[in-house]
């Protein structure tokens, strides 16, 4: 009989724990807004609280359609307007 394969496991990364990884690394990061296709927020974490709610720096509201960008500064972010945030590569 075989030995037994090597299994890698997959560890799940809890959300507050990517975004405290994010605010650490000063990670440039972009979010989709809840149910508003046409914009997306770019820019710095610098602060969030248990309910996910992200304090975020140098923000800027980038229009998908035109891909004009407007310069917002620090703003805050309720959770529930959120829909999803990515880190970019840049």
């Amino acid at each position: 009989m075989a030995p037994p394969a090597n299994k890698v496991q997959k560890v799940m990364v809890q959300p507050i724990n990517l975004i405290f990884r994010c605010l650490q690394s000063r990670s440039r990061i972009l979010i989709w807004l809840y149910e508003n296709v046409t914009y997306r927020i770019e820019g710095y974490i610098i602060g969030f609280d248990e309910y996910m709610n992200v304090v975020v720096d140098e923000a800027e509201e980038v229009n998908m359609k035109s891909l004009n960008r407007h310069k917002l500064g620090r703003i805050l972010l309720k959770a529930s307007f959120l829909s999803y945030k990515s880190i970019n590569p840049f």
